[in-house]
């Protein structure tokens, strides 16, 4: 007897992220949280499609075959590169801000292409680090990992473990160019410097994003020390958990990918 398919459009098809490649025609096996979401949650049926990402950039169009051994067996159908991640690294340096506004910031973070979110420790921060920050960043990678999974991203974003500002700006200088956003800031928009340093921008862009409290104006000086720029984001003040979205969308879009 054949298999039973139910179609759905392509962007309502489930996707799960996977450590491995198949060929197309070949057998594949999802284990753990991902074959038991797929039995218990989503209840899914053999024939079901889904997409599986290998977090590499290439999805994999698969069909469910069966459930066994609390694994997820699957036929490979097809294959084709992910499209929805940005053409350069784009990294967030986001002041730690309260808990729930962190996890506001990485979920949209990630749906705006963000590659990876750098939590950093100020002086301004009402957070502060407590010996626990294993347990925040496992739950904040698993944030991400949602997050990717809704938006149709290729890799899922890395959360690093929380750094001080020294360590961040050290971090940055592998990218090709960095900014911080600085309400003082009053002649260099974002837009400005991005087409200003376009040719560096393909080598990585980051963007340094103050807490709540704001940059003390050491703090400024010690990241242009460092040849990290302050840029503006407009005339009107933005909250934390605005300012770094806000950011990452106008990458978006002189980037355009």
């Amino acid at each position: 007897m054949g298999l039973h398919c139910r179609t759905k459009g392509v962007t309502a098809l489930h996707r799960f992220f996977i450590d491995n490649r198949e060929p197309i025609g070949a057998e594949i096996v999802l284990t753990g949280e991902n074959a038991a979401h797929m039995e218990r949650v989503l209840r899914m049926r053999a024939g079901e499609q889904f997409v599986a990402c290998d977090g590499r950039g290439t999805d994999y169009m698969c069909a469910l075959t069966r459930f066994e051994n609390k694994t997820a067996v699957a036929e490979v159908l097809s294959f084709a590169p992910n499209m929805a991640e940005p053409p350069a690294p784009l990294v967030l340096f986001q002041g730690l801000p309260k808990a729930d506004k962190m996890e506001l910031i990485l979920q949209k973070a990630v749906e705006l292409g963000a590659t990876e979110i750098v939590p950093v420790t100020m002086e301004r921060c009402i957070v502060k680090l407590s010996g626990k920050e294993t347990a925040k960043v496992e739950r904040w990678q698993k944030i991400a990992e949602s997050a990717a999974k809704q938006s149709g991203r290729g890799c899922i974003p890395k959360v690093a473990m929380p750094v001080t500002l020294t360590e961040s700006s050290d971090l940055a200088q592998r990218l090709g160019c960095c900014a911080v956003a600085y309400e003082n800031e009053k002649t260099q928009l974002l837009r400005t410097f991005l087409d200003m340093n376009a040719s560096e921008a393909k080598n990585g862009f980051g963007i340094f994003i103050g807490p709540e409290g704001g940059f003390e104006p050491a703090e400024i000086e010690q990241l242009a020390g460092a040849g990290i720029a302050s840029v503006s984001l407009g005339k009107r003040i933005l909250r934390t958990e605005t300012a770094g979205l806000y950011a990452l969308a106008a990458v978006g879009t002189v980037w355009e990918w």
